[in-house]
């Protein structure tokens, strides 16, 4: 690792913010094993780390590597790819997106890049759009400040599969970070061709093709709408969708409407968790709008908080109860309009509620388990398509905040996902009801499913370490029971077995770190490393047949989880 150091120290950097951090931890023996005991691992979410100097870290020199990686495994394919680049508002996202492009022009790839930034389904959409062979969008989504990465998607506008992955992966370790990696000046590959500017229409297209998901018009209604693209890239494309859609009473929360990657008013912006939405929360009780929308960074996921009739306070719905609710709403809908698809499908994670399956079962709409990640939804999208039966697909979600309704990308699209809550918003406004009262006639119809994740952060190399021990017990050593309730089957997405009631049969999913753990009372915990930070995560699930019942459950398995785990 010193080496490595010293060889980094007597490199002509190109950014002096890498030399002279280099030169700040010149012996500190922590700080340079952190930046250089493993190089940033190339897998189906491309890479995704904290920003600065090393092989363990995201700068101009890792990213030129991965996308060496990615030119080399592209042109063993073929010649004359092209590839489509996108970026967020993160901290040197437009740089990293030049730099990618120009390696790929100096290896005889085109590179088609957006000339400001855009949410990341745009990029999947300009992928498809411009028949690109693959796709490049440098974000962290949801994570601090301090990070920044690099997503890779294939010609389908999904992000890469593992098999994918994998042969990428092996170009890249074939190569020596300095050495072995081709660019050429980004002024130079503009003027050869090689660098081309994606025009506005493929903006447009995108847009039409969000608006064409419509199921209700708003204009008319009259609702109010607080909206923070909490500092990223959502605000256009939101607002313009939600103008086209006649929702116009937006008001943008000031703190956080430009660009910023460095998130001032909220250090973690995450739509998931309230204090992302603080400052919108505010400016909710001065504009008192119905909604409150959010979008995250790269705009691909969305959060809401809908105000309380009764009380006037605004209250958070989780990323299962907005999924849960727009699979009704669209379902509802399109068989009311008779446009519902013969045999419809509709996608979810495994980690994600499985109230949603009862709302399918109820329209008749077919129920599609993936793995954790959009890109198995994505894949699930791709496999009908290619059986000429994409519009048998109605909407996908998964509980972190992920929807997508309509085959036009195959990424989560907050852009597509606020479009939708405003019109469903809007359904249940007319019927002088709100999404709470919406969610509630749900519950009392299917029962009270809740959901809780608790995220256990393990930094460093000791903590990859131990997060990788602990996930090896539980495969081997399978609990008998939690929280009170004996374990009736559990299921190891790694090794692709399943055991009920002492029965053992096969998973017929992809393999995953992933183990999951049933009750006898009918409550479930996942556990699974998250795969874009260094933490590891539970999910865990309960059902009553009252709110307080389901309650207690699930804080029973808070309180015996993280013991169980060893935390």
């Amino acid at each position: 690792m010193n080496t490595e150091y010293e060889r980094w120290l007597a490199q002509d950097l190109e950014d002096p913010d890498l030399a002279e951090e280099l030169r700040s931890i010149a012996g500190n023996a922590a700080e340079i094993k952190d930046r250089f005991y493993q190089d940033l691992e190339f897998g189906t979410g491309g890479l995704r780390g904290i920003l600065g100097a090393g092989t363990n870290r995201i700068n101009i020199h890792t990213i030129r590597k991965a996308t060496q990686g990615l030119a080399n495994y592209l042109n063993r394919q073929g010649p004359d790819a092209h590839v489509a680049i996108g970026y967020d508002s993160r901290i040197k996202s437009e740089t990293f997106a030049k730099t990618a492009a120009e390696v790929l022009a100096a290896n005889g790839i085109t590179a088609h890049i957006y000339p400001q930034l855009m949410p990341t389904p745009a990029l999947s959409y300009a992928v498809r759009y411009l028949k690109c062979r693959a796709g490049i969008n440098i974000t962290a989504s949801h994570n601090p400040a301090k990070y920044n990465g690099y997503k890779a998607y294939d010609a389908s506008g999904s992000q890469v599969a593992l098999e994918v992955a994998d042969a990428i992966l092996h170009e890249i370790n074939r190569l020596d970070i300095f050495a072995d990696v081709r660019h050429m000046p980004y002024d130079e590959a503009v003027q050869a061709g090689k660098i081309r500017i994606i025009p506005p229409q493929v903006q447009e297209a995108f847009l039409r093709d969000v608006q064409a998901q419509s199921i209700l018009d708003c204009k008319g209604s009259g609702l109010k709408v607080v909206y923070t693209p909490l500092n990223g890239a959502g605000k256009a494309c939101v607002t313009e969708i939600l103008r086209r859609i006649g929702v116009e009473d937006v008001t943008i929360v000031p703190e956080q409407e430009n660009p910023d990657g460095h998130f001032p008013t909220c250090p973690y912006p995450n739509p998931e968790f309230r204090e992302a939405l603080q400052k919108g929360l505010e400016l909710c009780e001065t504009v008192q709008p119905d909604l409150l929308v959010a979008t995250d960074p790269d705009c691909d996921r969305v959060g809401i908080a809908v105000r309380d009739a009764g009380s006037g306070e605004y209250r958070l719905l989780s990323g299962n109860e907005v999924g849960v609710l727009l699979l009704d709403f669209i379902a509802k809908n399109r068989l009311a309009q008779g446009t519902m698809p013969r045999d419809p499908v509709t996608i979810k994670t495994i980690v994600s509620t499985d109230l949603a399956d009862l709302v399918a079962q109820e329209y008749g709409v077919q129920m599609i388990g993936v793995l954790t990640g959009f890109k198995y939804i994505g894949d699930q999208i791709a496999l009908l398509e290619a059986k000429g039966q994409q519009d048998r697909y109605i909407f996908g979600f998964e509980e972190s905040y992920g929807y997508l309704a309509g085959s036009y990308v195959r990424d989560k699209d907050a852009v597509n996902a606020s479009m939708l809550i405003c019109e469903m918003a809007v359904y249940y406004k007319r019927q002088g009801l709100t999404l709470l009262d919406a969610m509630q006639a749900i519950y009392e119809k299917h029962g009270y499913f809740l959901n809780a994740l608790l995220n256990f952060t393990f930094e460093g190399v000791e903590g990859m370490e131990k997060m990788k021990a602990m996930m090896e017990t539980l495969r081997t050593h399978p609990p008998k029971e939690l929280a009170g309730s004996p374990v009736t089957g559990w299921s190891d997405y790694q090794t692709s077995r399943h055991w009920e009631n002492g029965r053992e049969t096969p998973v017929h999913l992809p393999k995953s770190n992933v183990l999951e753990y049933r009750l006898a009372n009918g409550d479930k915990v996942i556990v699974r490393p998250s795969g874009t930070e260094p933490k590891l995560k539970a999910y865990l699930s309960a059902k009553g047949d009252t709110k307080a019942l389901s309650q207690e459950r699930i804080e029973k398995l808070k309180q015996a989880v993280p013991g169980w785990l060893g935390i």
